[in-house]
């Protein structure tokens, strides 16, 4: 790492250290930015990720996509370029040196107008790569961040001097080695752009059955080509995406009612409590009810320690 990079990244520390100052993600002055901190190790985290440019700053993350892991830490940052449910965990932690980190989220309008006012070239609309990938940070990515983190303490400038330090942001990630992987989501016609649009489908109506040949439909291919060219964006198909946003959204409705497990299943989408319960089991390690009684268990832990 280098000696600016260290300097840069030491100014972020400070910053974060004296804004949230505590554990968890917290939401900025700044639109779309956030600030994480936490001062231990953690379990895997389930969510989904919005298009989004995300910077560790001290400590390491690892994230799960599918069977796929992304890890990243301060010599590095990770962009996600469409919605994709993912599991995170913080690896390297401890209250001497907490994890921090920081996300700015954005939008495909937001791309398009870099796009549009730098005249950046884009290389063949069908070229695909993943929507989710890591890269190499350098001085000229960082000096935006730190600019956009400086707002914090000049809240009249934010409205003004944020969207172009976003702006510069996003121009540098597209600059760079994996920059036509975020230039693809706008690009009408490409098959990222295509995919995009059936996410966001599956994204609104997770909870509804829905036939392949309707997803085609959207994406404007065949069913196979469909298939081939999501799972290639995502690293899963449509229906394990759906099932994804199903449990993730069952796993929050158990932690945040006091509900019944078959009725949440029937609220997310499953006809079935036993295939619910089994799927839900293989992917949090256990059954509904011992899950979230572990998870509570574990809040109050941390809570009174």
């Amino acid at each position: 790492m280098s000696e600016r990079i260290f300097n840069q990244q030491h100014e972020l520390t400070n910053l974060i250290e004296r804004y949230p100052g505590k554990d968890g993600v917290h939401k900025t002055a700044v639109p779309s930015l956030f600030f994480i901190r936490e001062s231990m190790v953690t379990e895997p985290l389930y969510g989904v990720y919005k298009p989004s440019f995300c910077m560790v700053i001290q400590g390491e993350k690892e994230i799960l996509l599918s069977k796929e892991r992304f890890t990243y830490g301060p010599s590095d940052y990770l962009v996600a370029s469409v919605n994709l449910p993912v599991t995170g965990q913080v690896i390297k932690a401890s209250p001497d040196v907490p994890y921090l980190a920081l996300k700015l989220e954005f939008t495909p309008n937001q791309i398009l107008e870099v796009l549009s006012d730098s005249k950046m070239e884009v290389e063949p609309k069908n070229r695909l790569k993943r929507a989710l990938f890591v890269s190499k940070i350098e001085p000229t990515l960082i000096d935006p961040v730190i600019r956009l983190s400086r707002l914090l303490d000049n809240p009249k400038d934010i409205p003004v001097l944020a969207p172009l330090f976003t702006k510069e942001i996003l121009y540098r990630v597209l600059q760079g080695p994996h920059g036509n992987t975020l230039k693809q989501i706008v690009i009408e016609g490409s098959y990222t752009y295509r995919i995009r649009d059936v996410v966001e489908y599956i994204m609104k109506n997770f909870n509804r059955a829905f036939l392949i040949e309707e997803l085609s439909a959207i994406a404007n291919m065949s069913t196979a080509s469909l298939h081939r060219h999501f799972k290639e964006i995502t690293a899963m198909s449509p229906i394990q995406f759906q099932k994804q946003l199903r449990l993730q959204e069952a796993r929050r409705l158990l932690l945040s009612e006091s509900t019944d497990a078959a009725d949440v299943a029937f609220r997310v989408g499953y006809e079935s409590p036993s295939q619910f319960s089994r799927e839900y089991s293989r992917m949090f390690g256990l059954p509904p009810r011992e899950d979230i009684k572990r998870m509570r268990e574990k809040y109050d832990q941390k809570i009174n320690a």
